[in-house]
């Protein structure tokens, strides 16, 4: 190889792995900037990464359509104050578990393994303020049960 060709494959690997730093770093900044959500369970505290659902539009929209999501990472529904809530898994290609908290993090109650594209009602039970949907299994692998109690910082 002549020394002008080495120079530039030298410069393609310089530029190559510049590229790489910043995507890798954006990436890093964009998971690190993520909401999160944390939950105490008898298997220890258990940190989540979300995405709001706040406004009617979001809440509507909810994960449908989407195909696949992290594990640790999920939906947080925000009603605002604790209401009956009834949600369906029309359009939604994933499991999910579903996972009902009351204004003041406490878990209420778990839908595990949701139905995708199910038209069929999935109650709350008991009104209230948020609900949390992360791909099914995951309310399991952090050995989430009722009563167990979620810190949500203010969106």
């Amino acid at each position: 190889m002549t020394a002008p060709s080495r120079l530039r494959g030298s410069l393609w690997f310089g530029l190559l792995s510049i590229a790489w730093l910043v995507l890798a770093t954006g990436v890093a900044v964009r998971a690190a900037d993520r909401p999160t959500v944390s939950v105490a369970t008898r298997s220890g505290t258990h940190t989540l990464t979300i995405e709001w659902a706040r406004t009617p539009s979001e809440r509507a929209q909810g994960l449908m359509g989407r195909e696949r999501m992290a594990d640790g990472h999920g939906m947080l529904f925000d009603f605002g104050s604790e209401q009956p809530v009834y949600f369906w898994m029309k359009d939604t290609p994933l499991s999910l578990d579903m996972i009902f908290i009351k204004a003041d993090g406490r878990t209420t109650r778990i839908a595990h393994g949701t139905t995708p594209f199910s038209e069929d009602v999935i109650p709350g039970g008991e009104p209230v303020r948020y609900v949390l949907e992360l791909v099914a299994g995951g309310a399991k692998r952090i050995g989430l049960r009722p009563g167990d109690r979620f810190r949500i910082p203010p969106p």
